[in-house]
């Protein structure tokens, strides 16, 4: 199958398109590289370094599938250009989605955010909830899926909503929850918490990209589905990590106030189950440290590497 995946040398995508690779496709990946390119060559693969909001000079007539994961991620890098997070979350989606119809391309997965709930009191969040996202980041996923699926008739359109993901990328990100308690933990031995008892819902980065490539395999699964495996406070998450590495945690009030309990029956009664957890995450992620395989470098925090590059295109360590 010929696959086009925006934002695959991304976090996610430096994950998912080998496995994609490995499972026969032809995949080309369009991404603007603000944080490098990680990925490997190989013989299937073409990477298109390019802006998503320019698409005049793509044609998706030979593309089967669009894995679309391309966006400005999480919310502090949102706020920090805002009409830029709604041009490529909102814009550059819909101008996509509809290339991709009128083009033919007959399998659409959007990846969304599990954040598009806002702060509820529900015990359960489930798919059918209404959406009250609380920043830009945020509303432009639910924009964005709203857009993809108007083309539901001419497209199999599945939206994936996935929690916080966490685990060991090439392109690794340091600034999600577990692997920034985790890295803490390595370089200091303390480990910093703000709040404590917000619910939060995480999913290992091995099981997101397999979700991407089952999808793949299932164009008639579709709609929308949330995707996460571990519910749990971002206190228990510091306790196991300072269970494994004898760190010290320290409490501080905060002021993000989100908590949420992702229900993902539906996935599961689609056939899809997360194997991995967040102890899989800690470990791995321990065990690359001690073997020097992973470093503590801003790029690795998608905020403070976005404002240093508008000065300069470096790599120093933190």
């Amino acid at each position: 199958m010929n696959i086009f995946v925006t934002g695959g040398c991304g976090y996610k995508g430096t994950v998912l398109v080998p496995k994609l690779l490995s499972q026969g496709h032809i995949v080309t990946v369009m991404d603007v590289q603000w944080f490098g390119n990680y990925l490997d060559k190989h013989e299937n693969l073409k990477i298109i370094k390019q802006d998503i909001r320019d698409l005049s000079n793509i044609s998706l007539k030979e593309i089967q599938c669009v894995i679309h994961l391309a966006s400005v991620a999480n919310d502090p890098c949102g706020d920090l250009d805002p009409l830029l997070t709604w041009e490529v979350g909102a814009l550059a989606s819909m101008q996509l989605a509809d290339k991709a119809a009128r083009e033919g391309v007959k399998q659409f997965i959007y990846a969304s955010s599990a954040s598009v709930y806002g702060v509820r009191d529900e015990e359960q969040i489930t798919e059918d909830l209404p959406l009250y996202p609380i920043s830009v980041y945020n509303k432009t996923k639910m924009v964005a899926e709203r857009m993809v699926l108007s083309y539901a008739d001419q497209m199999n359109c599945q939206i994936v909503r996935p929690a916080t993901v966490c685990g060991l990328s090439k392109r690794l990100r340091l600034d999600v929850v577990v692997n920034l308690l985790t890295m803490q933990a390595l370089n200091r031995g303390k480990i910093t918490v703000l709040g404590g008892d917000q619910q939060r819902p995480n999913i290992h980065i091995e099981d997101i990209t397999d979700l991407y490539c089952y999808l793949v395999r299932h164009p008639e699964i579709t709609g929308i589905f949330n995707a996460g495996a571990d519910n749990i406070t971002v206190r228990s998450i510091a306790e196991n990590i300072a269970s494994s590495t004898n760190a010290e945690i320290i409490y501080k009030e905060s002021n993000d106030p989100r908590s949420y309990r992702l229900n993902s029956d539906k996935l599961t009664q689609a056939g899809f189950t997360p194997k991995k957890t967040i102890n899989d995450a800690i470990e791995e992620i321990t065990r690359a440290f001690k073997a020097g395989e992973i470093e503590d470098y801003v790029s690795s925090y998608n905020v403070e590497w976005m404002r240093q590059t508008l000065l300069k295109n470096v790599q120093p360590r933190l």
